[in-house]
């Protein structure tokens, strides 16, 4: 992991952007970590995993900087973001350009989304994510300051699925409903006992409710919580940030 730049935010909040994983052929992985100043070798803290929507860090940078500055301030836990494939500055891959343009294609002909479709927009995101964001959790955790638990939330649900299937260091996991799901994932939710805070949206212009039901209640965690609201895909209630943070406190605090 190389550290790109740093700064202390208000609250004592270090904010450090770097990169990770690159090759002399391709570039690394952009991310940016979250620290309370707090933080030291002698008094490390847990970890939250925040996953950002394929949109490109740059425009959710706010968004997920406003709740990883939440975490350190007022929680004490440190947080880290990567940049997704085929996002932000990251090089495309034809595959993926060319699911999503049908999904976009399809919705706008008011078209029925398929299975086939959504499993093409999904599915290698998730395959491509997963190992990358191992990958960084190692590098996380060999920092002095920072030693777990870790937990994870994120807008791309199935991501959050395989992550919390497969990853035994996640101990928690704030899932957010408002993405198209493929079938798999109603198999593979069967398979998670983590403790869940999910998310949802009522009124979300593109989710499919109902099958955010049946995910959450396909979930075999002993302890799952169901957090639905009305509105649309972006009107999530800002104290929503609070009832994940206290989720995670109860959680990830030894």
């Amino acid at each position: 992991m190389h550290f790109t730049s740093e700064q202390r935010l208000d609250g004592d909040v270090i904010e450090r952007a770097f990169t990770f994983g690159g090759t002399p052929d391709a570039p690394g992985i952009p991310g940016i970590l979250w620290t309370p100043a707090s933080a030291s070798a002698t008094s490390p803290v847990p970890l939250i995993l925040i996953s950002p929507p394929p949109l490109g860090l740059d425009k959710v940078y706010s968004r997920i900087a406003g709740r990883a500055r939440s975490y350190a301030a007022e929680y004490g836990f440190a947080s880290a973001t990567i940049e997704l494939s085929g996002s932000g500055e990251r090089p495309r891959w034809e595959e993926a350009e060319q699911a999503r343009a049908e999904m976009r294609r399809v919705i706008g002909a008011g078209e029925p989304v398929t299975d086939e479709i959504i499993d093409g927009v999904v599915l290698p995101l998730v395959e491509r994510a997963v190992p990358e964001w191992q990958a960084a959790l190692d590098a996380f955790l060999s920092l002095p300051e920072i030693d777990g638990p870790v937990g994870y939330e994120g807008g791309i649900i199935s991501l959050g699925v395989r992550l919390a299937r497969v990853e035994p260091r996640i101990e928690a996991a704030g899932l957010y409903a408002g993405s198209f799901i493929p079938r798999v994932m109603f198999e593979e939710a069967r398979q998670v006992t983590v403790p869940l805070h999910v998310l949802l949206q009522w009124d979300d212009e593109v989710n499919d409710r109902q099958a955010s039901l049946d995910l959450f209640d396909a979930f075999a965690s002993k302890e799952k919580t169901l957090h639905a609201n009305t509105g649309g895909h972006a009107g999530v209630p800002q104290f929503e940030l609070h009832s994940g943070a206290r989720f995670f406190a109860r959680h990830l605090k030894r």
